[in-house]
């Protein structure tokens, strides 16, 4: 199956020497949600930028839909929307008017039936004759979404779309966003809310110091990177490990009354029964136990830290 974007040794240096990408190859599917995530300079805007044609890379090759983004600017900027990070609008006009203009700058046919459903969706019909400097921040950030809509593109870039809005538009925005991706579009998101990734995302790419770290479809990610933990809370304290407990990746908590077995995705799962059975051996038992798995958000943290590390 061909990728609707296809992104190929993709680099970008600016005119101060920062490499802001370094070499970057993905495929994003059809109907997909990709969320990218990465700390404050990682590349994400940039990467966005570059495949929606707002940037040119100092190399590498960038197809949406077949197309090269450079050579057949409008036939690929026809097919993405892209809400921006900045609220750049004009403050004096209407939502009704931001909105229909911006289909028409796509050179589309104007279409109220469809604008009018948009701004419903968005919550923004109540507010379509307001001008945009009445609007809290984010009701413009609505508006943002609403004009990247407006001419109906196939691709919808989303650069920290809930970025200080709170919670029920964000959840508004996400039920949205689902409506989009059952109806075929493909989604690319950056956010800091890792959660809203975890959540709605179908992969997830991890990019810092301007290297795409990893892309993993979610589930397999959290399986394979995800670390487990099993907390058993002792029927008597201990004031230290037994010698044969060694083996295993034991903590005793700063009570000690309980023990912590941390371990890797699948490779724990048989030491476990090993594990119990030798605090049988000891006699030391417990009367509870609970597990947790790491959240993407503690791989995301882990994998940033790792490559920190390795650049000092």
């Amino acid at each position: 199956m061909t990728p609707v974007v296809s992104i190929e040794k993709l680099t970008k240096t600016y005119e101060n020497g920062f490499e802001a990408l370094k070499g970057v190859d993905l495929d994003i599917e059809e109907g997909e949600i990709l969320a990218l995530l990465g700390p404050n300079g990682a590349g994400k805007t940039t990467l966005i930028s570059i495949v929606c044609g707002l940037v040119n890379p100092s190399a590498g090759k960038v197809l949406v839909g077949g197309h090269d983004v450079i050579r057949e600017f409008r036939k690929t900027r026809a097919m993405i929307g892209l809400v921006p990070q900045e609220l750049t609008t004009d403050m004096f006009e209407t939502v009704w008017n931001t909105v229909s203009f911006s289909r028409g700058v796509h050179g589309r046919k104007p279409d109220p039936a469809l604008i009018e459903s948009i701004l419903k969706d968005l919550s923004l019909w109540p507010k379509k004759d307001n001008m945009l400097r009445e609007l809290s921040g984010g009701m413009k950030r609505r508006v943002l979404i609403a004009k990247a809509l407006a001419h109906e593109p196939k691709i919808l870039f989303l650069d920290e779309p809930t970025a200080g809005v709170d919670v029920n538009l964000r959840r508004e925005m996400w039920q949205v966003v689902e409506k989009l991706r059952a109806n075929g579009v493909t989604i690319i998101l950056t956010t800091h809310y890792i959660e809203e990734a975890e959540e709605i995302a179908d992969r997830v790419g991890v990019i810092d110091g301007g290297k795409l770290l990893l892309v993993e479809e979610k589930t397999a990610l959290m399986q394979k990177l995800g670390r487990k933990q099993l907390r058993l809370e002792l029927s008597e304290p201990l004031k230290a490990l037994p010698e044969s407990l060694a083996l295993y990746n034991l903590a005793l908590s700063d009570d000690g009354a309980a023990l912590i077995h941390e371990y890797q995705g699948e490779e724990g799962q048989g030491s476990i029964a090993s594990l119990l059975a030798a605090l049988a051996t000891e006699n030391i038992h417990f009367r509870d136990l609970s597990t947790r798995q790491s959240s993407l958000e503690d791989i995301f943290v882990a994998l940033v830290g790792e490559k920190a590390g390795e650049k000092a």
